[in-house]
């Protein structure tokens, strides 16, 4: 064997070792095609990370119009992660920048991008992105590089992420051990037949007024009409599967001065009879919009979402829900 062909095969051998080394905390940006699309996800390690035990993961999914590095921006949730040592996942939908998967997307057309969520929404519905098998991709694409544990897997998203967040969970059971999706309705167009219980926390406002607490048809952000499905239908479909009983009662209260000084804004934990392992519970809204809660969104924001609201932190409720779900002996 010559010397050159020698270096090739340890090289080729080496190539594989080298792809997948486990990755420092902090960001780090990750693409690849899948089913004839250009991919890619931010994936945020804590602090914790380099300490090389097994850590939960939360899979972030921007709204509609939306991308990846915004969504991480406003949610909050890499506060709470370093805090809690917990690794975040922010995938990005597609859009018409995606239809090269062997060319990268410039930051520039990381823009208006939407997810396959059912009936909704836009480019990543009308060319039947395969949103669920990215996520699963996603899944196992952060757990080569970093120490996550497979058996604490979550789901977020806003608005049309939401429902991405419902799909997922829908559809793949099997992978996330929760969801709590925030102002975005369950909106599938397939059977709704989940492999197995899972638990959920919806978190959204009456007086929403893009996505439609009590369904109907609406314009989004992107312009385009959307049908919402009732947020209590889709939240009592999961009440019939994870064997829940009976009406929901009222765990918990909080308000907060409107920031226009007009009344207060309210949130009212509601939960149904259901097993302790796979709950279904809702952070009901009173006077908030359709922004993320805790986020500030300024003016222009508000202006295209509706009233801001702090009375309850999305992020931080988000994860105290999912750290209620251990992982298994």
């Amino acid at each position: 064997m010559t010397r050159a062909l020698a270096f090739a095969l340890l090289t080729a051998l080496a190539a594989p070792i080298a792809a997948k080394e486990r990755l420092a905390p902090g960001d780090h940006s990750r693409a690849f095609p899948h089913q004839r699309l250009a991919r890619s996800y931010v994936l945020h390690l804590p602090p914790a990370a380099a300490k090389g035990s097994a850590l939960p993961l939360v899979l972030a999914f921007h709204g509609g119009g939306g991308n990846a590095e915004g969504f991480q921006a406003y949610a909050g949730l890499d506060a709470v992660a370093d805090r809690a040592g917990f690794a975040v996942a922010y995938p990005n939908g597609t859009g018409p920048a995606s239809k090269n998967p062997n060319l990268p997307i410039p930051p520039r057309l990381r823009r208006l991008f939407t997810w396959n969520a059912g009936r909704c929404c836009a480019w990543a519905m009308e060319n039947k992105a395969a949103d669920v098998g990215f996520a699963k991709r996603v899944i196992e694409d952060a757990a080569e590089r970093a120490p996550i544990d497979r058996a604490r897997v979550f789901a977020t998203g806003h608005s049309n992420g939401a429902m991405m967040a419902y799909r997922l969970a829908a559809e793949a059971a099997d992978v996330v051990a929760a969801i709590a999706p925030v102002a975005g309705a369950m909106n599938l167009r397939s059977e709704f037949a989940p492999s197995r219980p899972v638990p959920v926390l919806h978190i959204h406002s009456v007086h929403d007024p893009r996505a439609l607490f009590a369904g109907g048809n609406n314009k989004s952000i992107t312009g385009q009409t959307i049908h919402h499905e009732p947020v209590v239908a889709g939240l009592q479909a999961w009440e019939k599967r994870n064997g829940c009983s009976g009406p929901g009662k009222e765990l918990a209260r909080k308000t907060a001065p409107a920031r226009n000084g007009d009344g207060e804004h309210t949130a009212i934990r509601i939960a149904g009879k259901c097993p302790t392992a796979a709950p279904v519970e809702l952070w009901k809204l009173e006077r908030a919009g359709h922004g993320w809660p805790g986020d500030n969104p300024g003016p222009l924001g508000e202006a295209l979402m509706g009233p801001h609201t702090n009375v309850i932190s999305a992020a931080e409720e988000a994860w105290s829900f999912f750290a209620r779900f251990p992982a298994s002996p």
